[in-house]
């Protein structure tokens, strides 16, 4: 089990995204056994010793750092990550919880039209579209995407907390 560790560590650390077990299929070794040797790594990496974490994320796993490192690497890389606003949370959030929502529905919502919010978050590859609507003028359907479950640390959407726990979805301004 020994190189299976160390060929999934290498993997994993060369994919530098979430690794799904179907992808990991050409080690040659059985499901079962991938699923035990990622177990006994994330045992193994949850002590902090190493300064890197496995992290079941996106339907995959994912080498991350560990809590433990985090100041030291803050320290030397000074890490600055996406800045949202205010406006691309709410709208985010929204299509999170509602998918899949049309914009006209998500303006009806957040009570603001939310054009360019939306298309911010397509480039970003936060939100993609997922479908039409079956109503007059086929209104474009939107989603959420993998890279979103990746940037806020999700294995699926059924990780987001239940609506009633966080803050209000709507922060008019």
């Amino acid at each position: 089990m020994a190189s299976l560790k160390a060929e999934l560590l290498a993997v994993l650390f060369a994919a530098g995204r979430p690794v799904a077990l179907k992808e990991l299929s050409p080690l040659g070794h059985p499901e079962e056994a991938l699923l035990r040797a990622l177990s006994a790594l994330e045992k193994e990496l949850s002590g902090g010793e190493m300064g890197i974490a496995l992290e079941r994320v996106a339907g995959g796993w994912r080498l991350v750092v560990h809590q433990k490192a985090l100041e030291a690497v803050e320290r030397v890389l000074k890490p600055t990550p996406p800045r949202l606003s205010k406006a691309a949370l709410e709208v985010l959030a929204l299509i999170a919880y509602h998918q899949p929502i049309a914009r006209a529905e998500l303006e009806a919502m957040r009570g603001k039209s939310v054009e360019g919010v939306l298309e911010g978050l397509v480039e970003r590859g936060l939100v993609r579209v997922v479908g039409e609507k079956e109503a007059p003028g086929r209104p474009k359907l939107y989603g959420t995407t993998e890279r979103f479950l990746e940037v806020f640390g999700l294995e699926s959407l059924e990780d987001l907390p239940p609506l009633e726990e966080g803050p209000p979805l709507l922060l008019r301004g």
